[in-house]
C-alpha cells in the first residue's frame, strides 16, 4: 500500500516496487485514502510519506500512527523529505517498535537499499535513519534548542499566562512581531496546525519540561 502526493514519484515507485516482485495493491495521494484503501485491501505493509493534502504538514504520518495503534503488528515505512519529530517518536514507539522503518528520500542512496529496508520491515525489523535517529535524540534532550533568545523570552512570557498584547509591551515590540515569534516557536516545537490556545498550552508544557 503506497501513499505519495506526488503523482511522478508515487508512478514512479509503483514501478520500481513492481520490477522487484512486490504487488502494490493500491496508490493513494492524501492520508484519508491511505485509511480507507488499508481498510480495504489490508497490505502487507504500507509505505507513506509525511506531508501531504490538505495542510501538507503531518497528514501522512499522523495517519501511519492511526493505522498502528489499530494494527499494532502492520508494517509500516515512512519514506518522507522530513523529519517530523513528534509523531516519529509516536511511531517508533508504536507497537512493541517492530515492522516499522523512517527513511529520509534525499539520502537513499540505491534502490537495493530502498528495496532491503522494505523487505525488512514487512518481516518485522526495524529500519531508521541515523539523521532521524540524530534529530529524535536531540529532541529529548531539549525541546527550546532550536529557539533563539528572543523566542524563549517570549516562551517564559507566554508560560507567565501574558497575552500577545501584554507581551509586547514587556518587550517594546509590536503585536505582530509577538505573533510571529510564538509562530516559529510552535513550528520549532513541532507543534501541528490546530487549535492556537491548545498549541500555547504545549509550548508552555515543553518550556516547563526543559
Amino acid at each position: 500500500m503506497l501513499a505519495e502526493d506526488s503523482v511522478l514519484l508515487r508512478e514512479g515507485l509503483i514501478g520500481l516496487l513492481t520490477r522487484c516482485g512486490h504487488e502494490v495493491v493500491a496508490a493513494v495521494g492524501d492520508a484519508e485514502g491511505l485509511l480507507a484503501a488499508v481498510a480495504t485491501h489490508t497490505p502487507d505493509i504500507v509505505v507513506t510519506d509525511v506531508r501531504m493534502p490538505p495542510g501538507f504538514q503531518d497528514e501522512g504520518l499522523r495517519a501511519a500512527v492511526e493505522l498502528r495503534a489499530e494494527q499494532p503488528a502492520l508494517p509500516v515505512l515512512v519514506l518522507s523529505q522530513y523529519v517530523q519529530r513528534t509523531y516519529a517518536a509516536d511511531l517508533l514507539d508504536s507497537g512493541d517498535g517492530s515492522g516499522v522503518g523512517y527513511l529520509l528520500k534525499d539520502r537513499v542512496g540505491q534502490v537495493e537499499e530502498f528495496v532491503d529496508a522494505l523487505r525488512e520491515v514487512a518481516d518485522g525489523g526495524t529500519v531508521v535513519d541515523p539523521e532521524v535517529v540524530r534529530q529524535l535524540l536531540r529532541r529529548r534532550r531539549d525541546p527550546l534548542e532550536r529557539l533563539t533568545p528572543r523566542e524563549r523570552e517570549v516562551l517564559a512570557l507566554v508560560a507567565q499566562g501574558r497575552s500577545n498584547g501584554a507581551i509586547a509591551a514587556e518587550l517594546v515590540v509590536s503585536e505582530a512581531a509577538v505573533g510571529k515569534h510564538i509562530g516559529n516557536i510552535l513550528a520549532k516545537l513541532d507543534l501541528p496546525p490546530a487549535d492556537e490556545t491548545h498549541r500555547r498550552v504545549l509550548a508552555v508544557l515543553a518550556f516547563l519540561r526543559a
